[in-house]
């Protein structure tokens, strides 16, 4: 290498522009290559500092601190300690940012502990008038005690004075520790741990002993008396906190000093719509007004492909069923595998839609500000602000709001909120509302003007909000899972969406739900249709019963035809669970029949309808709902002899579904966001037995 050849390794937080300074300096003299042993791209390249100084600058990744969480991190700090004469850094050249300044410092400040010549640049400079904030430079510098310079990459402005200082940190080759940690946390033991070697700084000892991290260079005998200062693991711990206050007491004490942000002559668009977007009642109006937009569009967006795609499998199985030979594998085939990867499919345009708005608000840099206004609220039942999309998402799909948790770092909230997301009033309990409504409510007004069938409709989205937050306080008082209950969240800069980032978050979130929750759907539909399309010889015989008692009523093939699917579903394995279950849901106000509904709407709840609708021999896809309703208000209880669906049972079925977990995707998604089948099943019977309970208290009170 030449004589005046300088090795610079480049470091700094994630997002700071450091990428941005590495191109600058380098030009198209890069290459790109992998650390020895692992797979992690290394970046190299030349910069011609001087006439007579070129450097070898070294790209390590991006890291918060050099105590390494991360296989990243990791390298950092192997890249740090390495004492090879021809791998370690001459001069390490840091990158702040100029709005993140404190939190950059403390990287900063581990590094200057490393006894290592360091030049501190901070860049983003160019932001500074527009975000009110001043540097006294000079003063930073004598307080960093190191060479500091205002950049901004991206603009290529004090590019040439890194340069220049690079040259002078070289020369002086002078380094000394910012903080001195030993004297403020344990004088004694730190003078122990100098002792053990002088080719390392004190620092570089502590990290060696803190992080298990030792060096090629470091003798047998050298490791083992550091080895045998962790073995007190809680003292480790204990001045491993203590290092971190304190670094972040000396920065405070150096930026209140060198570094002042004053709000008010922030003239910057970040500046102008933080004002309106977290004001304290406009931030509430204005991201209500983005969850009305939202659940519009995708309940109007979605209904459409929705439509296309039920049609679509409809007319598959239709096509499978006449096409292939009658039997086993085309009933298989027609009446289990296509309805059920068309109930997988049938949901991917509304978790596409909704993660489209999500990506889009997360790109813009919005959804940050959303979690921020939420946090003191939500925090108040176990959750934290990140809470609130999955809560509100709900409303239209629990499957893709439940998804919408992975964005929650503490494992306690983001459980809570997993939990109770399904109380939200999902799309698919509307045409059980509706029916049920239009059924036992009567369609008139009250106070002159208010619907009182839209009225029970709200009050019952109302419930279901409700139901979600006081079951988020119980579980947040109840659950005992240590987890690290915290919020961190960073205000970026707006900007305009990268669409290709959209578009692979979508694409992602999308093929997670039908490659995970998918197999577990289809599995199960295939079990529910199974159930209902065998029993045994009352099963059978069916077709032949049914034709011999209606020989003289003169009916067509198509009224003849559900006459038998009547007697089939009756007598079916399904239709078998739901007599034996009815002991268990008269006190409810049920009979076999609405067990048969309550049992196959585990599948999805709209399934209640369609059930019903073939029980009273009416067709499933009539398109005159009325048919039911009047076939439904007709039905007699032959236990009574009066009407079978009376106010008391259908308040009683609506507070059931309200409450109940009726939804097999939804329970298979959870278990693949939980990894477990034991917080599903926990869901699933404690959210039955509080629909049972409630129900039947409705039933008991009403009737």
């Amino acid at each position: 290498m030449a004589q005046n050849s300088i090795k610079i390794a480049l470091i700094g937080n994630p997002n700071t522009g450091k990428t941005s300074l590495f191109n600058q300096l380098t030009g198209l003299n890069q290459k790109v290559g992998n650390y020895p042993g692992v797979t992690v791209d290394k970046k190299q390249g030349i910069s011609k500092l001087s006439a007579s100084h070129q450097a070898t600058i070294i790209d390590l990744p991006g890291t918060y601190s050099i105590n390494p969480t991360s296989l990243d991190e990791s390298i950092v700090l192997k890249t740090l300690l390495n004492k090879d004469i021809e791998a370690s850094p001459d001069v390490i050249l840091v990158v702040a940012d100029i709005e993140n300044l404190k939190r950059n410092l403390l990287l900063f400040s581990q590094i200057k502990d490393l006894e290592i010549p360091t030049v501190l640049a901070i860049n983003m400079v160019d932001q500074m008038s527009k975000k009110g904030i001043s540097i006294d430079l000079s003063l930073l510098a004598k307080e960093l005690n190191t060479e500091v310079v205002l950049i901004s990459a991206r603009k290529n402005e004090g590019i040439q004075e890194v340069k220049e200082a690079l040259i002078r940190c070289h020369i002086a080759a002078k380094a000394s520790p910012l903080c001195g940690i030993n004297s403020k946390i344990d004088p004694d033991y730190f003078e122990s741990l100098k002792q053990i070697s002088s080719n390392y700084s004190l620092y570089e000892l502590w990290l060696m002993v803190t992080q298990n991290n030792f060096p090629d260079t470091i003798t047998s005998e050298e490791k083992e008396k550091l080895i045998a200062f962790q073995k007190d693991i809680s003292k480790l711990k204990k001045y491993q906190h203590k290092e971190t206050i304190y670094r972040y007491q000396e920065i405070n004490k150096i930026l209140k000093k060198t570094y002042l942000v004053d709000k008010s002559k922030a003239t910057d668009l970040r500046s102008k719509l933080d004002k309106v977007f977290t004001h304290k009642i406009f931030g509430y109006l204005i991201f209500v007004v983005l969850l009305l937009l939202i659940f519009q569009s995708i309940f109007d967006w979605a209904s459409i492909p929705m439509d296309f795609i039920d049609a679509t499998f409809a007319q598959l199985a239709d096509t499978v069923k006449n096409t292939l030979s009658p039997g086993v594998f085309t009933d298989l085939l027609a009446e289990g595998i296509i309805p059920g990867i068309g109930g997988v499919i049938i949901f991917i345009p509304q978790i596409a839609i909704l993660f489209l708005f999500i990506a889009v608000l997360e790109e813009t840099g919005y959804m940050s500000r959303v979690v921020f206004l939420m946090d003191k609220i939500m925090r108040r039942f176990g959750m934290n602000g990140k809470s609130v999309i999955p809560l509100i998402s709900g409303t239209a799909c629990a499957i893709p709001a439940i998804m919408a948790t992975r964005t929650i770092g503490s494992w306690k909230e983001r459980l809570i909120t997993i939990l109770v997301t399904p109380f939200t009033t999902c799309s698919a309990r509307l045409p059980v509302y509706a029916i049920l409504i239009a059924l036992v409510i009567p369609d008139k007004k009250i106070i002159g003007f208010l619907n009182l069938q839209g009225l029970v409709l709200l009050l019952l989205y109302a419930l279901g909000f409700a139901s979600a937050v006081i079951a988020a306080y119980l579980l947040h008082k109840t659950l005992n899972i240590k987890s690290k209950s915290f919020f961190v969240v960073e205000m970026p800069d707006y900007k305009l969406p990268s669409l290709k980032n959209v578009f692979f978050e979508v694409v992602e979130k999308t093929k997670a739900f039908v490659l995970g929750a998918g197999k577990i759907i289809l599995a199960l539909s295939i079990v529910l249709w199974f159930l209902a399309s065998n029993g045994g010889n009352d099963f059978k015989n069916a077709e032949k019963q049914v034709t011999e008692n209606t020989v003289n009523q003169n009916l067509n093939e198509e009224e003849l035809g559900q006459k038998i699917a009547s007697a089939k579903l009756e007598n079916s394995y399904i239709g078998i669970l739901g007599k034996t279950i009815e002991p268990v849901i008269r006190p409810l106000g049920y009979d076999w029949k609405i067990g048969i509904a309550l049992i196959t709407s585990f599948a999805a709840r709209e399934v209640f309808v369609g059930t019903l609708a073939t029980i009273y021999s009416v067709a499933a896809d009539d398109d005159d709902t009325s048919t039911i309703k009047q076939r439904m208000a007709s039905e007699i209880n032959p236990r009574t002899g009066g009407k079978m669906f009376t106010l008391p049972v259908g308040m009683s079925l609506l507070i059931f579904y309200a409450f109940a977990m009726q939804c097999m995707a939804t329970l298979a998604i959870v278990k693949k966001e939980t990894r477990s089948w034991k917080w599903p099943l926990i869901q699933l019977f404690s959210m039955g037995l509080l629909a049972y309970v409630a129900s039947f208290i409705t039933f008991q009170i009403l009737s």
